[in-house]
């Protein structure tokens, strides 16, 4: 296993949990921490388990928790990680509007993108790896990434993303972990294991309109345990697997379902105003630990991914929000996929989800 520590994915992240086991045996409520919710200044040992022992492994970071080795800068207001949210995600949602030709998203199929590489190539090494005439590209004029970061890893599905041109060494498969707070430590590992066992899986979608970016069709969630009413159909404009955007977004039919039944979950403790975009906002003053109700997402194929608690609330709030309207493309966010290794197996059209990876 190669370990590159050169390499910094920029990424958001955050918590700590327990489980309340339900008397018919499935878990209905975590238990969850609210000293993880506040900034951190210790660096803790990573508990990493990636799937792959063949690939190359880097380890993630929160750009501006304790475990950076990038320089320390003020972390952004709340409000203002959520404005910049709202802006990623109306950019990725208009790449799937219906005002756009071949938008939405649809079973993969392999995918050609014509470029031009032009002459800005170099040699990449990844461990041993080594990946001749790889193209780098400017940040500064692509569209949407307006941070002012040193630069951004692109693992895409267009023909310039880093996948794609590690292609043949890798086979067009990746896997992360994001962590669940600043002061703890993911990975990212380039290739993926043979097979996909430990993994709960579920196919993977594209779209013409938008190839850089993978899809998936939920088919419903679970709120203590218990299936919130909202039929399949519901979910059919699919969703974004986005690491890139922070709070995940359903359509408001089924959002509307699931914070009704979260707050049935959490009457014990009193409400607070909404914060931007979050509106099932909760008290927590006085309380070192609270006990929130289980969110589990279900996918196409019969994958439940149980959420740890770290990807159910994002600063005292459900870490949920509504688009538009029903036929709006959803996104699943960065919160929702903390401590979970994601596997994105683009060759074989393929997520896998496998919990407490890191």
């Amino acid at each position: 296993m190669a370990f590159v520590s050169q390499l910094l994915l920029l990424l958001s992240c955050i918590i700590c949990h327990a489980l309340i086991a339900s008397a018919a045996g499935e878990q209905s409520y975590k238990i969850l921490s609210t000293s993880s919710l506040k900034p951190q200044a210790v660096c803790s040992e990573p508990k990493v388990n990636p799937s792959s022992s063949t690939g190359a492994t880097v380890p993630l970071n929160h750009r501006h928790g304790p475990c950076s080795p990038a320089p320390a800068k003020k972390e952004p207001a709340f409000e203002e990680l959520l404005r910049r949210d709202q802006l990623r995600a109306g950019y990725v949602q208009r790449k799937f509007s219906t005002n756009h030709r071949g938008g939405g998203l649809q079973q993969s199929e392999e995918l050609k993108v014509p470029t031009e590489l032009g002459s800005s190539l170099d040699t990449l090494e990844l461990g041993s790896d080594t990946v001749k005439e790889f193209q780098f590209g400017c940040s500064r004029v692509e569209e949407g990434f307006g941070d002012k970061t040193d630069g951004l890893m692109g693992l895409g599905g267009d023909a310039q993303s880093l996948i794609s041109q590690t292609a043949a060494t890798y086979g067009r498969a990746f896997s992360y972990c994001l962590p669940p707070s600043p002061g703890s430590k993911g990975f990212l590992t380039l290739g993926a294991q043979t097979g996909t066992t430990g993994f709960a899986t579920t196919g993977m979608l594209r779209s013409e309109q938008a190839p850089t970016f993978y899809g998936v069709l939920l088919q419903g969630i679970k709120v203590g345990g218990d299936q919130i009413s909202v039929a399949p159909s519901v979910f059919s404009a699919g969703s974004v697997m986005d690491s890139g955007t922070i709070i995940t977004r359903l359509p408001p039919t089924a959002y509307t379902a699931l914070k009704t039944a979260f707050k049935d979950g959490m009457k014990q403790y009193p409400t607070a105003p909404s914060r931007s975009i979050l509106d099932t906002c909760f008290d927590f003053s006085g309380q070192d630990n609270v006990t929130i109700p289980t969110v589990a997402l279900m996918f196409d194929g019969g994958a439940v991914v149980d959420l740890d608690a770290n990807g159910i609330i994002f600063g005292s709030c459900l870490a949920f929000t509504g688009t538009d309207d029903d036929e709006s493309t959803g996104i699943i966010g960065n919160v929702q996929q903390r401590t979970l290794e994601v596997l994105y197996d683009a060759g074989q059209s393929v997520f896998g989800f496998k919990s407490n990876a890191c």
